[in-house]
C-alpha cells in the first residue's frame, strides 16, 4: 500500500496535491519521451514498462525522490540556506537546459498555488526566496517543502512523488504511442508494486545521484524535432 496512516487532513491535501487537476504544467513536458518514441526507441508496451523501469529506479530512486525528502527534512527545520543549496545541486544534476527549465518553471507554479491554497508562512518565505531568484525552485524542491507543508510524513511524500511522476509518463505515452488505456494502465500498474521498496531505498540515501544516459540524451534532442506536442 502506497498511502500508510495519515489523518484525514493530510490526505485530503496529498489527494489535491497528486491530482492530474493540480495546476502546475507538467502536461506540458514529456522529460525526453517524445523524441525517445519519435526515434522509435520507445515503441511498443514493453518498451514503455522499461521507460518508467528506469524513471522510477534512476530519476525519481536515485535523483529527484532523495532530493524531495531532503527538501522536506530541511523545510520543517527551515533550513532555508540547505534548502537553496539542494535546489542548486538537483538542477545542476540535469543535463538538458530544457529540463531544467521545465523543473523550475512547475516548481514555482505548484508553490506559488500552493501557497495561495493552503496559506502557511513557512511557503511564504519559500516563495520569497523565489521572487528574490534564491532558488527556483526545482519541482523535486517544491513537492517536498509542500508535503512537509501539508504535514505528510517523509515516507508517503516519497510515495506521493513516484506515483507522480510514473503517472505523469503513463499519461504522456497515451498521446504519443499507440497504446490503449489499459494496457498503458497496466504497466504503470506493474511498475507501482515496486514504489515501497524504491521508497525505502530512497530514505537511506545520503544524497542525490544521477545516471540515466538514455533520457538524458531524449532529453537534450528534443528540441530538434520537426514538429512536437511537448516543450520537454
Amino acid at each position: 500500500m502506497i498511502i500508510s496512516i495519515l489523518t484525514p487532513r493530510p490526505l485530503l491535501a496529498l489527494l489535491h496535491l497528486c491530482d492530474s487537476l493540480f495546476p502546475i504544467g507538467g502536461f506540458g513536458y514529456s522529460d525526453g519521451l517524445e523524441a525517445a518514441t519519435t526515434a522509435g526507441l520507445v515503441h511498443t508496451p514493453a518498451d514503455l514498462q522499461a521507460w518508467l523501469d528506469v524513471c522510477l529506479d534512476e530519476v525519481v530512486g536515485r535523483t529527484d525522490g532523495p532530493a524531495a525528502l531532503r527538501a522536506w527534512s530541511a523545510f520543517e527545520r527551515q533550513d532555508w540556506e540547505a534548502v537553496c543549496e539542494l535546489d542548486e545541486e538537483i538542477t545542476a544534476m540535469r543535463a538538458s537546459s530544457a529540463t531544467r527549465r521545465s523543473s523550475r518553471a512547475m516548481g514555482l507554479r505548484l508553490v506559488t498555488t500552493w501557497s495561495a491554497l493552503y496559506p502557511d508562512r513557512r511557503m511564504e518565505h519559500l516563495l520569497g526566496l523565489a521572487r528574490r531568484q534564491r532558488l527556483g525552485p526545482a519541482l523535486p524542491i517544491a513537492f517536498g517543502c509542500a508535503c512537509a507543508s501539508a504535514g505528510v510524513g517523509t515516507r508517503d511524500a516519497g510515495a506521493a512523488f513516484a506515483y507522480t511522476r510514473l503517472a505523469s509518463t503513463t499519461s504522456t505515452a497515451l498521446r504519443l504511442m499507440r497504446i490503449g488505456q489499459t494496457d498503458a494502465h497496466a504497466r504503470l500498474a506493474e511498475t507501482l508494486q515496486r514504489v515501497p521498496a524504491v521508497v525505502d531505498a530512497m530514505m537511506t540515501r545520503a544524497r542525490p545521484e544521477s545516471f540515466a544516459p538514455a533520457m538524458d540524451v531524449s532529453a537534450m534532442t528534443q528540441q530538434y524535432l520537426h514538429s512536437r506536442l511537448f516543450r520537454s
